[in-house]
């Protein structure tokens, strides 16, 4: 087992990770606070299918408010009696928001859902189906987000970073709920991954659902650490040599070759350029794009094979660095500023409101 020399003194996950730049001009912002009430947050999925009406399992569209994704499995699994792993889901929601989505559970559970009661979770329909739900069953989320408290330019700025972000796209960025509470799940997974920590130090209660949380968080944050060098160096758009781009419609990898090809292709929005989700299976870069995705690496105190460890978990895939925010519209009103807008499954809303915010320039 490769693992790190005791010599090297240990780093900080938060010293590691890169601070990300924002795509839009940073004298463009609105400032504002995000959150301060759940309704500021309002996501609802939008679903791959709708259930058929027949089945052995129970699809329950539901509404949940200021309740994590983790408490609220754990008490629909207790108030139905029956085991977390039977709860089915497309994905994970925010906890500090207001917001639905399908689950699904065995069909035997129907009657105990007439006694259920969970504090900030209800049910609004259900439906039967022929399968379980399964994690990235879903086209993408709904989003209808206010910021409290902007800055009295706030009209002008938002509709030209709004004007800018239809056309370029959003950094498709992580955000850091992904990392855990001072980055403990993705130092939980840094540790994994070096041979530090055994699997078994995780409380057999929470093992699975905490293993497969900390070990895609490292994957996230050497996403993250790419996708601010590249933003940094002004290559987000930019097709390099070596890149792996993705066909938007068939999902396909390909590695860059004629770059000038390429960029046309990426600009006419047939293709797009990728970044690393480490793992045995993911397609590699060649050239300038594979020697960044090493540094990273390496800064980080971690090898390719690492990730051989976990290969149900840590298989590798490229995941997009931009993404395209549909139905965007940024409206005023009353001191606050209201964000609507649709984003692919697997993105992050926070990649939207940060360019409108830029509360790091705003800070400093």
């Amino acid at each position: 087992m490769d693992r790190v020399p005791a010599s090297e003194p240990p780093q900080s996950s938060e010293s590691l990770r890169k601070p990300i730049g924002y795509l839009t001009p940073a004298d463009l912002s609105t400032g504002g606070d995000l959150k301060s009430d759940p309704e500021d947050f309002v996501v609802e999925e939008i679903p791959a299918y709708l259930p058929s009406g027949s089945g052995e399992h129970l699809f329950l569209w539901i509404e949940k408010r200021d309740l994590s994704a983790d408490v609220m499995l754990d008490r629909l699994a207790r108030g139905l009696g029956m085991s977390r792993n039977d709860i089915g889901s497309a994905g994970i929601k925010d906890r500090r928001a207001v917001t639905r989505q399908w689950l699904s559970v065995p069909s035997r559970c129907e009657p105990a859902l007439a006694g259920l009661e969970i504090e900030g979770f209800r049910i609004l329909d259900r439906a039967q189906h022929g399968n379980k739900l399964r994690t990235g069953h879903l086209k993408g989320n709904r989003f209808e987000i206010r910021l409290r408290d902007v800055a009295e330019s706030a009209a002008g700025a938002a509709d030209r970073i709004a004007d800018l972000l239809r056309q370029s796209g959003v950094p498709n960025l992580y955000g850091d709920q992904r990392f855990g509470i001072d980055n403990q799940t993705l130092e939980l997974g840094l540790a994994l991954l070096r041979g530090e920590k055994p699997v078994r130090s995780i409380p057999f209660a929470r093992r699975k659902f905490l293993l497969r949380l900390a070990l895609s968080s490292v994957q996230s944050a050497l996403f993250n650490d790419l996708l601010a060098a590249r933003l940094a160096d002004g290559t987000l758009n930019r097709v390099q040599p070596g890149d792996v781009l993705q066909v938007v419609a068939s999902g396909g990898c390909f590695v860059a070759e004629d770059t000038a090809v390429e960029q046309a292709r990426c600009e006419s929005g047939e293709t797009v350029i990728t970044g690393p989700m480490f793992g045995p299976r993911m397609k590699a870069p060649t050239g300038e794009a594979a020697a960044l995705e090493a540094r990273s690496l390496e800064e980080w105190r971690l090898k390719p094979e690492m990730f051989e460890r976990f290969p149900d978990l840590t298989s590798g895939t490229r995941r997009p660095l931009r993404v395209f925010s549909g139905n965007l519209e940024a409206r005023n009103a009353a001191g606050a500023l209201e964000l609507r807008f649709d984003l692919p499954s697997g993105a992050y809303a926070t990649s939207v409101t940060r360019e409108f915010q830029k509360l790091a320039e705003k800070q400093g």
